[in-house]
């Protein structure tokens, strides 16, 4: 990335802190026996993202407790998560406290995901065409919001590595440009979302097939037809699933427009007192 253009760097918190929780012993505790894993994870993410790009705006994006739209347009949404540890949890505060003492603006909001505002934000965004944007994530689900501003940062093999994640690195993955990963989800599904995409259809079809017709509705306008380009059996679980997919579709996409209050300027990484940070660090060991 250049380094003469201004950087935002949106972290996905929920993600991070998952990510960290599961991947670090639960032998990191406090004296006073405090588990901080997911602290430690989270912290040392940040660390390295700012050492890496330098940003000049850094915001934390964060799950607001209960039901989401997604929930109201399928009650099944996200069902089958087995629930986390209270132990998960009880770190979350402890991660508001560490972004607070670097002092990074904290978004969250009822009825919607952080992947929500984390798309809010680069939309809002969007005419700051200077702005280069890197998504700090643990998973893949942002990968659809990659564009010319927007790349994709994200952990691999535990948190020892990170890919950063562009239309390119998509392209090489996936075989599909990343406004092509919605649909991608609509036919495949996806699993830790409970998504329930198109029964039958893995990875590799599902990427076919938008090769081959570019979008979901391409794909089913060729079904219709019974295009002789996929196989009948496929057909078949295209138009018996037809709901599912674009309930799915409905699903995976994330939102641009939550009603947020955001202004560049108001979330300028340009300051945060060195004691601060250094009483959190002594305070978590």
């Amino acid at each position: 990335m250049s380094k003469t253009k201004p950087k935002l760097i949106i972290i996905d918190g929920n993600a991070l802190i998952h990510r960290s929780f599961h991947a670090l012993p639960p032998t990191l505790r406090t004296k006073k026996g405090v588990l901080v894993n997911a602290v430690y994870g989270f912290t040392s993410f940040l660390l390295k993202a700012l050492n890496e790009f330098h940003p000049e705006y850094v915001v934390l994006t964060l799950d607001k407790k209960g039901p989401t739209f997604r929930h109201e347009a399928y009650t099944e949404y996200k069902a089958t998560r087995v629930k986390a540890p209270d132990e998960l949890y009880e770190q979350i505060p402890l991660v508001k406290k560490v972004a607070e003492a670097f002092n990074i603006p904290i978004f969250e909001l009822s009825g919607f995901e952080a992947d929500d505002l984390i798309g809010t934000i680069c939309e809002k965004t969007k005419k700051e065409k200077n702005l280069e944007k890197i998504i700090i994530t643990g998973d893949l689900d942002t990968l659809q919001l990659i564009d010319d501003q927007t790349k994709v940062y994200t952990m691999s093999r535990g948190l020892s590595d990170s890919v950063l994640y562009g239309a390119d690195e998509v392209r090489a993955r996936y075989s599909l440009n990343p406004d092509q990963i919605i649909d991608y989800k609509a036919l495949r599904g996806d699993v830790s979302d409970n998504i329930p995409g198109v029964k039958g259809i893995g990875e590799k079809t599902a990427s076919e097939l938008l090769v081959d017709f570019k979008t979901l509705d391409g794909v089913y306008a060729a079904a219709e037809k019974n295009s002789t380009k996929i196989k009948p059996r496929i057909i078949e679980l295209l138009k018996e699933h037809k709901d599912s997919a674009y309930l799915s579709q409905s699903l995976a996409t994330i939102h641009l427009e939550a009603p947020l209050k955001f202004s560049l300027k108001d979330i300028s990484f340009t300051s945060f007192k060195l004691e601060n940070v250094m009483g959190v660090f002594s305070e978590f060991e």
